[in-house]
């Protein structure tokens, strides 16, 4: 099991040393879909051992692995795959259009391996402090993808990026001190004060007036690389600056990555103070999202920062899910984690082809998907209605839940208030993506969207089959949840 753990972390760095040792884009696109592809199968076998299994515990309590770990680790490697088959015929259009160098192709394939590595390796510490170290070492790398274009407006999002995300997870690191000082009257080892399974088991000793400001830290230092709300600001801008399959991963996997370290500082504040106060600030910081992202999808602008928003949206969704609690706020929480995963991951890939083949990333220039592509256009129209929480897809088993978790509690104000946010969501969104698939094609200067940028069929295959499947995924979790998926939501909950 400590092998796959290893595994899971090392698959995704092929494509960092093929690209290092100077593989043109192609082959060290291949190469990096590969590592992912034995990382997700890596995963795949340890989630199945442990299931079975005690957590998996070593290197005096920096590995750790159990069921939540395990659903993460699975979800971000997933997306993983998609992104990474994804990148190998967006990378090679770009660079055969002129607008990437042999250089910065090299980057992206060095850092875009190095991303995915480091979040792999978050979800498989138990120490917070290590936690903390690889959260903030993803910054960094995934900053080399948002400004990797080299324009004024990349640079400047990667900056806003970097400076924003870097202050939230210091603030993230102050509450990670206050949970070390808060666990100072136990009886533990230093290095076991930041061990999560121990402050787990002691949550109940752990000074409570730290333990709050260590939680409210948490949720503010972390829910900054998740995009909560009012801590968003980079997010929009470093999307939508990005490499469409890097968006992807910024979207559906750090911002995931962050969810999952403060799911577990909610688990430790929770256990020791009670649901009430972890109740309450996830309340208000998922609220405030979901209002905010819903608000500013109603302007119709750039579609990349339409998706961005969205993910803005759902991260709001994801914390008022933990804020309803019980066992169907949780199991809604962890089901919409990996639906949303998926979705946006569609439609940022799927952005990718349109931005390559109509040569601008504004809403207004796009028309006609379905009448000049219509592989692209219908992968965009449904990633759009998955997205939106519409049946049969995923997300509306995963919504309803939530929505139902809801209604459980004592009062049928938020739920019905989350309702009505869900409906203006739905208005707003829908209009920019339904606009720019049907109607009379329109061109930007000198675009014609009916010619591919991909170059060879196996390449040009890449542009189509992640997208393909992903929304049969959707498909399947909105029709039925396999029985070992279920088990490893329940166990997760178990965990928490």
């Amino acid at each position: 099991m400590t092998i796959l753990a290893f595994v899971v972390v090392a698959g995704p760095l092929a494509g960092t040393f093929a690209a290092a040792a100077g593989a043109r884009a192609r082959p060290a696109g291949w190469t990096g879909a590969a590592g992912a592809c034995l990382a997700l199968a890596a995963a795949v076998w340890l989630t199945i051992g442990q299931l079975h299994r005690p957590p998996l515990r070593g290197l005096g309590g920096f590995l750790y692995v159990d069921s939540l770990s395990c659903f993460f680790m699975f979800t971000v490697a997933v997306v993983t795959v998609l992104a990474a088959v994804g990148s190998v015929g967006y990378v090679a259009a770009e660079e055969a259009a002129g607008r990437l160098s042999g250089f910065q192709v090299r980057l992206y394939y060095i850092f875009f391996g190095l991303f995915a590595a480091l979040m792999l390796a978050s979800m498989e510490t138990g120490n917070l402090g290590l936690l903390f170290v690889l959260i903030e070492a993803s910054t960094l790398a995934s900053a080399a993808l948002v400004g990797l274009e080299g324009k004024a407006s990349s640079l400047e999002a990667a900056w806003k990026y970097v400076i924003i995300t870097s202050l939230g997870v210091t603030m993230a690191l102050a509450g990670t001190l206050f949970l070390f000082y808060s666990a100072s009257g136990l009886h533990l080892a230093a290095d076991l004060r930041l061990t999560w399974p121990y402050l787990f088991a002691h949550a109940r000793l752990l000074a409570p007036d730290s333990l709050r400001l260590a939680f409210l830290l948490a949720v503010v230092g972390y829910g900054t690389k998740v995009g909560l709300a009012p801590m968003h600001t980079w997010l929009p801008d470093a999307h939508a600056e990005a490499p469409s399959p890097g968006s992807a991963m910024l979207s559906a996997a750090l911002l995931n990555t962050g969810m999952y370290a403060i799911i577990r500082f909610f688990a430790i504040a929770r256990a020791a103070l009670g649901p009430e106060f972890p109740r309450v600030v996830l309340l208000v910081f998922g609220f405030l999202s979901v209002t905010i992202g819903v608000l500013f999808m109603v302007r119709k602008g750039n579609f990349k920062r339409l998706f961005a928003y969205s993910s803005v949206e759902h991260m709001g969704i994801i914390a008022v899910a933990l804020g309803f609690g019980g066992v169907l706020g949780l199991y809604g929480a962890l089901l919409h984690t990996l639906n949303h995963a998926i979705a946006k991951t569609v439609l940022f890939l799927t952005s990718g082809d349109v931005a390559l083949r109509y040569r601008t990333r504004e809403a207004a220039g796009v028309a006609g998907l379905l009448t000049a592509v219509p592989l692209t256009g219908a992968a965009l129209l449904l990633g759009s209605v998955a997205v939106l929480g519409s049946p049969p897809f995923g997300l509306f088993i995963s919504e309803f839940t939530i929505v139902r978790a809801g209604f459980a509690g004592a009062s049928p104000v938020l739920p019905l208030l989350l309702l009505l946010l869900f409906a203006v969501a739905f208005v707003a969104f829908a209009r920019t993506t339904t606009g720019m698939a049907t109607g009379e094609p329109a061109l930007a200067t000198g675009a014609d969207p009916a010619v591919s940028p991909y170059r060879g069929r196996a390449v040009g295959l890449t542009a189509v089959l992640p997208a393909a499947a992903g929304l049969v995924v959707l498909l399947v979790l909105g029709l039925w949840i396999p029985a070992g998926l279920g088990t490893l939501i329940s166990h997760s909950i178990a965990v928490l």
